[in-house]
């Protein structure tokens, strides 16, 4: 994804508990891209959705379900 690509793209800050442009902190402290600030908003959440998910796929993988 170019530069130019990103630059209507949203991000979460680690740092700061807040969705910012492409144009924000720098990327080692953030999640995205997220196409909407109402994603980028829900990226704490969608980690933890996607974690859940995948230990319950390892879990059914391993027989332990």
């Amino acid at each position: 994804m170019s530069t130019t690509d990103q630059e209507s793209t949203f991000w979460f800050c680690l740092d700061h508990h807040a969705v910012e442009p492409f144009a924000g902190c720098g990327s080692r402290n953030r999640i995205g891209p997220f196409d909407s600030v109402a994603a980028a908003e829900r990226a704490l959440d969608t980690i933890a959705e996607r974690e859940r998910r995948y230990d319950a796929e390892d879990s059914a993988w391993d027989g332990d379900q």
